[in-house]
């Protein structure tokens, strides 16, 4: 029995154990472990004032983003996938440029790990997308994602995914376009919609039901905002889209793109 607790308390109080993270950038693939990272000649301590993940200011020991994504253009599109299935679609422009809004990875340090996300939850690493001064550049919620496990170059989400496209006769000013985006940017991390999209975390948003068929105008746009002002349960994982983050224009136009797919199921 001595011996049994001897261990235990040896195996809560070990360090975690280092990570990779694997880039996919259309030349083979790269893995960096966690101790090449904190090494890396451009890592250096940033601050967060503002952490998403963490809703307080944070301390990280980062490398900049850039300088990982050898070969990428400012056109290419990047997805990164985290441990849990949430995979987050990126524009390339946005991660290269040097500021004023500028994306880091976060790399945390088995010997000094980042607190739980929740009591009893793990933390945002093994790696974590955060940004210095990212309302320079109007950075959104969904761009930081974290537990990353891979960041891969892909094509554009509407080449790899026609499914999701709005019917082609609308003008390119027409808000279910913009609505379109903006499913790209807030929903698509979690969800897929008719059967299309990477994401394994929520559900399918169009199969078998939409959601602007079952819910009422005004629970649905309740329910984006404060999901669990409507539908309160312990595990519940579905961000609210303040105003801060999605503007009233922009919920209508989310809903409107949503409203139109419900036409185009398949």
């Amino acid at each position: 029995m001595r011996h049994c607790l001897g261990l235990f308390l040896l195996l809560i109080s070990a360090p975690l154990a280092a990570a990779q993270l694997t880039l996919d950038l259309g030349h083979g693939q790269r893995q960096w472990q966690t101790e090449q990272l904190l090494k890396h000649p451009q890592a250096r301590a940033i601050d967060i004032p503002k952490d998403v993940a963490y809703k307080r200011a944070m301390h990280y020991r980062a490398v900049p983003l850039a300088s990982l994504l050898e070969g990428v253009d400012k056109d290419d599109h990047l997805q990164a996938v985290a441990l849990d299935g949430f995979a987050a679609e990126m524009p390339a422009g946005p991660l290269l440029q040097p500021g004023p809004a500028r994306a880091w990875v976060a790399v945390e340090d088995p010997h000094q790990p980042w607190p739980g996300l929740k009591p009893g939850k793990p933390s945002a690493g093994p790696f974590y997308l955060v940004w210095t001064d990212p309302a320079a550049s109007a950075i959104r919620p969904e761009q930081w994602p974290y537990q990353i496990a891979s960041i891969r170059r892909l094509a554009p989400v509407s080449e790899r995914f026609p499914a999701l496209l709005p019917a082609a006769e609308l003008s390119a000013e027409d808000p279910v376009r913009q609505g379109f985006a903006l499913f790209q940017q807030n929903c698509l991390v979690c969800h897929r919609l008719n059967g299309a999209g990477d994401a394994q975390f929520g559900p399918d948003l169009n199969v078998p039901h939409n959601p602007t068929e079952y819910f009422q105008p005004g629970y649905l746009r309740q329910y984006l905002r404060d999901p669990q002002s409507l539908r309160h349960w312990p595990q519940a994982r579905m961000p609210g889209f303040p105003e801060t983050v999605l503007s009233d224009q922009e919920l209508d136009a989310l809903i409107g793109y949503l409203a139109h797919m419900a036409g185009r199921r398949r």
